[in-house]
């Protein structure tokens, strides 16, 4: 059985680099907060346990994702202080201890480096690579017979040895401890300008005889951390590129990728083609063989299967499968669009009921209503769904047909296999099958061009 281990995530710090009020871990990669990343992938990888180092009043504690523990750290700086104040809360066993400004971690790095030390025997083990350029990194020093030694620091290069600066493997700051083990080694670690450094702790188990050993990954992207601006937008590049390729890998068609935007909690079925343009955000679901695009966002929407969405904007709404949406349609929220229905160009929708095969197919407002199956909106019809002071509901029955130009003044109930005539203002109920006419009759002025050119005034 695979050893149960807890997850320490460092998160204490302003990061006032960043320029807002809103602290560094809490800053969205695709969508979703740094931090969550690291944590998501710690949950993947098995932890039984999450817990987040915080600083009291910085406001990540309250804003933390469920699951995740918030650990206050009252006293001392540096990454060992950070742990030392979860002293308390771990109870013993395997610790693996992650940055929670790094959220490019992986749950396969975490799980292999927890597994690594396990196997090792070791009281810790040290994510590290050998595939970036090394400059400013820790360099991982080993003695004659390949054994880990300690950590070298080089973003000051001034007194290193040539030895030293020519190692390519670093450390990439993500650890996997023998939790009691890690505690007793910071007890004798020293300040070092006023901080106490995780790293300390290295050469004191070295130097009880006891095991180090590292665990190597060929992907470094663990080491981008976020300190400003420049480099969450890095961050977020690499974790759209991942976000895009598992989609890709999972059977949907990106036709021009450079433009998609797709964030972290979005799900996409297979067969479905993702056009130039497109956003998707928040907790959008899209079923499969979807033709999304382009020049479409989806916030928080779910689309059916088979469903056609094209140059739209779909805000926390629902879109059924094989129905049609576009171009140019705005789709507000609490909508719901049947199946085989149809939204078409420059139609708003907002907070109604489209039923099934239902067409609204250009140039209107549908505004808190009811429109049933199969019925057939012709061109620029209005629910005036608002009197100045409350919202009304207007339903349009099974398959009724309003002519061009009707509006339709809430509270107001449109049959089943009703008409409207074109132009018209409705204000009180048709009854099924009946068709609603309110209009001036037509007047035509015979000679009324020739009087007007005689009489220019």
């Amino acid at each position: 059985m695979a050893e149960s281990f807890t997850v320490l995530i460092m998160a204490a710090g302003h990061g006032t680099r960043m320029h807002s009020h809103l602290p560094k871990v809490l800053h969205g990669v695709c969508g979703k907060p740094m931090v969550e990343w690291v944590a998501d992938a710690a949950r993947d990888a098995g932890a039984e346990r999450v817990l987040c180092v915080v600083r009291p009043g910085e406001g990540v504690a309250d804003r933390l994702p469920d699951g995740i523990e918030p650990v206050e750290q009252h006293e001392g700086e540096g990454t060992a202080a950070a742990v030392l104040a979860a002293r308390g809360s771990i109870d013993g066993g395997a610790l693996v201890i992650l940055s929670g400004d790094h959220p490019l971690v992986t749950a396969e790095q975490i799980a292999g480096l927890r597994a690594a030390r396990h196997a090792d025997g070791a009281v810790a083990t040290l994510l590290t690579t050998d595939q970036l350029d090394p400059s400013g990194y820790g360099r991982i020093v080993r003695d004659a017979d390949g054994r880990f030694v300690e950590i070298v620091e080089t973003k000051r290069t001034d007194g290193l040895a040539a030895a030293v600066l020519a190692i390519r493997e670093v450390n990439l700051g993500s650890y996997a401890f023998d939790s009691a083990e890690l505690f007793s080694a910071l007890d004798e670690v020293g300040l070092t300008d006023g901080e106490l450094y995780l790293t300390g702790a290295l050469p004191v188990l070295v130097g009880r005889g006891q095991l180090v050993t590292t665990h190597p990954t060929d992907d470094p992207a663990v080491a981008l951390g976020v300190n400003d601006r420049a480099g969450l937008m890095a961050v977020e590049e690499r974790a759209q590129r991942r976000i895009l390729e598992a989609h890709a890998r999972a059977g949907v068609t990106f036709q021009q990728p450079q433009t998609a935007r797709v964030e972290a909690r979005v799900t996409i079925g297979a067969d479905t083609t993702i056009g130039p343009g497109v956003s998707l955000l928040g907790a959008t679901r899209v079923a499969e063989g979807c033709e999304i695009g382009p020049h479409t966002t989806l916030q928080d929407a779910s689309v059916g299967a088979g469903a056609t969405v094209r140059q739209a904007y779909v805000v926390e709404a629902e879109i059924g499968p094989q129905a049609m949406i576009g171009p140019f349609s705005y789709v507000r929220p609490g909508t719901v669009v049947g199946e085989g229905a149809k939204v078409g160009a420059f139609v708003e929708v907002k907070n109604s009921q489209i039923g099934a095969g239902a067409k609204v197919p250009h140039l209107s407002y549908i505004g808190d209503t009811d429109v049933g199956d199969k019925a057939n909106l012709g061109a620029s019809t209005i629910t005036a769904n608002y009197d100045g002071r409350r919202k009304h509901r207007t339903k349009i029955g099974k398959s009724a047909k309003t002519g061009v130009h009707t509006s339709l003044v809430a509270p107001v109930d449109v049959g089943d296999r009703s008409y409207t005539g074109a132009g018209s203002v409705i204000t009180d109920d048709i009854p099924e099958g009946a068709l609603g006419i309110a209009r001036e009759r037509q007047k035509n002025v015979e000679g009324y061009a020739d009087r007007v050119e005689e009489d220019p005034q």
